[in-house]
């Protein structure tokens, strides 16, 4: 079955009412943690600013009676006091509002992310056991990994996910190769996260290591392009389940191929 055959019933499962209907689960679980998250991160930043001071040296210069005079004047400010004063000069308040609305938005995409591989991860079964009773009823599932086996992978893909970001702290500062150095972690711990979700629960881990190795370099490349999707900002929450669709109807197919051998 081609590409373009999967990603077409992929879509068509996605649009029917039973899937669009366990949309709302990833909709709901990501608006709830963000509105925690949003307002958590909002306060600290407040409590922050107001233990913060900010200290200002301008040269001011007098002209009394002829007589010129220079004279250092030191500004303090301190809370909100900060804000007021960086918002209060167009250059300023332009840097601040860039650097405010850029790291919003990456870390809403990269909470996203994560948030919908966290709620499909637990709606997988329930969205593989449709497709596989549309498409695949006759395909006998024989599964035989463990809730160990889970949380093994849980545990050791966010392990290396965090050493990757420690090793990559280098390249952050130089432009272009950032943006690669940032997002690799994460696209790692995306990778191995759902194709885990999925090949566990369709296949045995015998028959997950005859697809997944073989086909390794294709499989990075899906999952490549449905992680670039998910960068725009609140896209996964919209299309997590899909991902589940497309690399079912992916294992459906190649597990298909083995068991007619």
């Amino acid at each position: 079955m081609s590409e373009i055959t999967i990603f077409n019933k992929s879509l068509q499962d996605y649009l029917t009412k039973e899937m669009l209907t366990l949309l709302i689960y990833p909709l709901l679980g990501s608006m709830i943690v963000l509105y925690v998250a949003f307002f958590g991160v909002a306060n600290m930043g407040l409590e922050a600013l107001e233990d913060a001071q900010l200290k200002i040296e301008q040269q001011q210069t007098m002209v009394e009676n002829g007589v010129i005079t220079e004279e250092q004047v030191t500004q303090t400010y301190t809370g909100n006091g900060i804000l007021d004063f960086l918002l209060k000069y167009t250059v300023t308040s332009w840097i601040v509002s860039f650097l405010v609305y850029t790291v919003g938005i990456l870390f809403i995409g990269y909470l996203s992310i994560f948030i919908s591989l966290i709620v499909i991860g637990f709606l997988a079964p329930k969205i593989l056991a449709i497709v596989h009773k549309r498409h695949y009823s006759e395909l006998d599932i024989n599964s035989n990994f463990s809730i160990l086996d889970g949380i093994g992978k849980i545990v050791k893909t966010a392990f290396v996910m965090i050493l990757l970001l420690i090793a990559m702290i280098p390249f952050y500062f130089i432009p272009l190769v950032n943006i690669v150095a940032i997002n690799l972690p994460f696209y790692y711990f995306f990778h191995k996260m759902l194709h885990f979700d999925v090949g566990s629960t369709v296949t045995s881990k015998e028959e997950f290591g005859q697809i997944y190795y073989p086909d390794r370099l294709m499989m990075r490349l899906r999952t490549l392009a449905l992680y670039s999707v998910s960068l725009l900002p609140f896209v996964a929450f919209f299309i997590s389940i899909f991902y589940i669709i497309y690399l079912g109807h992916v294992y459906f197919t190649k597990l298909e191929q083995i068991k007619a051998r």
